[in-house]
């Protein structure tokens, strides 16, 4: 491969798409734009939950000061509730449940005797459903021992602290995520459409009048594509750092060399489906189906990888942003050392040269064609 004619190439495509001012800022500020999306829109963590409490034992102290600790939570808001039909408010969707404290509820505790109270859980959203019913049973126990219903204390008690994010900030795990989800698509989406671009227009049979070789051509391309990712990157991080507070916590020049590598697979992959596309609405389409789908649902961004059921959990390991994911969580929120993720940049340089060796065949594919 002869160097100075892939140093041509990488020119001439960085000069093509500077002169189209649209892609230019379409490259820089969708990226963003989509970061703080994420970062402000995504949200695992349920708060604000409508719930309806029905106090049937309204005169009594201790019924009054349970119904306050309901709504003291930062989980759970009053909803409205309806004397003749306790139903109704999950009916029409006012309320995520329904807490029932029946008349007798002083008197049987006055008295010694067991007091329950009936809760009815909105199940149709299962992760709410769990939050609802954690958060109660959560709030009787602490109001048994608030009045003094429990004797003594409980024989065994967990300090439970949190490490890396004590204050539970969503967007130190949210955005890490989300810079491995756009670093994915942009650069993938860039490249395929310069590619499916000379297809579309003819100028891809340029390549046969020279004596550039697919392997020289396709190396200027993604060289080319791979700096303006960087570009794309320095703006996400600059962006998370000073709009959502992310720090380095770990060594910044290997994530720097595995940010390189990452989007070289992002750019090689957009290159890929180039080849296999026609036209650039057909390569846009490659690139969300079998890029977006992938990284959105088996990166681990947002639902665990544990959560993937057999044997398509096999398919998470072929996809390079779920190390990638891995490895931004790493540099912006545990600050751990390099050897646990040492297969990352191993699985970046094997699939960047696969796909290399797939795109060196294009032209041959094309004169076969």
């Amino acid at each position: 491969m002869r160097w100075h004619t892939v140093r041509v190439q990488t020119f001439k495509e960085l000069n093509q798409f500077r002169r189209d001012k649209l892609t230019v800022a379409l490259a820089f500020v969708l990226p963003v734009v989509g970061l703080l999306m994420y970062g402000f829109a995504t949200r695992l963590e349920a708060k604000d939950i409508p719930i309806s409490v029905l106090n049937q034992d309204g005169i009594s102290k201790l019924s009054r000061e349970l119904v306050d600790r309901i709504y003291a939570t930062v989980q759970l808001i009053p909803a409205p509730a309806v004397a003749h039909n306790i139903l109704q408010p999950l009916d029409d969707a006012r309320a995520r449940a329904v807490v029932v404290i029946p008349p007798d509820f002083s008197r049987n505790i006055a008295a010694g005797r067991s007091a329950p109270i009936q809760a009815i859980v909105d199940g149709s959203d299962v992760n709410n459903a769990r939050v609802v019913s954690n958060a109660i049973i959560a709030t009787v126990q602490s109001f048994e021992q608030a009045t003094g219903l429990l004797k003594g204390q409980p024989p065994i008690h967990a300090a439970v602290r949190l490490w890396y994010n004590p204050g539970r900030k969503e967007a130190l795990y949210i955005v890490p995520g989300a810079m491995a989800l756009l670093l994915w698509v942009f650069p993938a989406i860039l490249s395929t459409i310069a590619l499916a671009r000379e297809k579309e227009q003819g100028t891809i049979l340029q390549v046969y009048a020279s004596n550039l070789t697919s392997t020289e051509f396709m190396a200027g391309k993604a060289i080319a594509y791979i700096l303006v990712a960087l570009g794309e990157a320095l703006c996400l991080f600059v962006t998370s750092v000073f709009v959502f507070g992310l720090r380095l916590e770990a060594e910044p020049i290997t994530f720097l060399i595995c940010t390189i590598l990452y989007l070289g697979n992002s750019v090689l992959f957009g290159l890929w489906a180039g080849t296999k596309a026609h036209n650039q609405m057909a390569a846009i389409q490659i690139v969300a189906n079998i890029g977006f789908l992938t990284t959105m649902l088996l990166s681990g961004f947002i639902y665990p990888l544990r959560n993937i059921v057999y044997p398509l959990s096999l398919v998470a390991y072929m996809v390079p942003a779920m190390y990638y994911v891995l490895i931004c969580r790493n540099e912006f929120v545990r600050g751990s050392d390099w050897f646990g993720l040492w297969y990352a940049p191993l699985f970046f340089i094997a699939f960047n040269a696969f796909m290399f060796f797939v795109l060196s065949r294009f032209q041959m594919q094309l004169k076969e064609g």
